[in-house]
């Protein structure tokens, strides 16, 4: 578990993971991101997707950004009630969520989702980070190198919060 004192860590998952990661690394506090996989039930990026979402492993400064604050983004890039789905991406691997191994930042996500007046309708997921996968290095960073390539988050939220 993390201290108040360092880095702390969670997975986002958005849809597709290239424009989540696109727009997670804008945003202040955000330290490092890593495009993955989520939850699945192999070790392996060999094969299908095996359960796994597609996540960005996001560190951050919790003294800059609070996990309520992260949440808060993440709805601004997704439909919270969208099951399996966002934009044109259709599946399993594309659900949304949030992941951490700290007991603490999966109880202020699941207090973020409680607290809305739609909470019943949200179908965000937070649970524990199980298992992580990274994805091939064609995944990292790709909107970056391949600014032309499909995403479903609006192109003017992926610069919102550059400086």
């Amino acid at each position: 578990m993390a201290d108040d004192f360092s880095e702390h860590e969670v997975y986002l998952a958005g849809g597709c993971l290239w424009g989540v990661q696109a727009f997670v690394e804008t945003l202040p506090g955000v330290t490092f991101t890593e495009a993955g996989r989520v939850n699945g039930s192999t070790r392996s990026l060999d094969g299908d997707y095996d359960g796994y979402a597609e996540c960005v492993r996001t560190r951050f400064d919790p003294t800059v950004v609070s996990v309520e604050q992260l949440m808060a983004h993440l709805f601004e890039i997704i439909d919270p009630y969208s099951v399996n789905r966002q934009g044109p991406d259709v599946g399993e691997k594309y659900r949304t969520g949030l992941y951490s191994e700290d007991p603490g930042h999966l109880r202020r996500a699941r207090a973020f989702v409680d607290a809305r007046s739609d909470a019943d309708r949200v179908a965000v997921e937070v649970l524990p980070m199980v298992n992580y996968v990274r994805s091939a290095d064609e995944h990292q960073d790709r909107l970056a190198r391949c600014p032309d390539d499909s995403c479903h988050i609006p192109r003017e939220l992926l610069s919102k919060y550059r400086s």
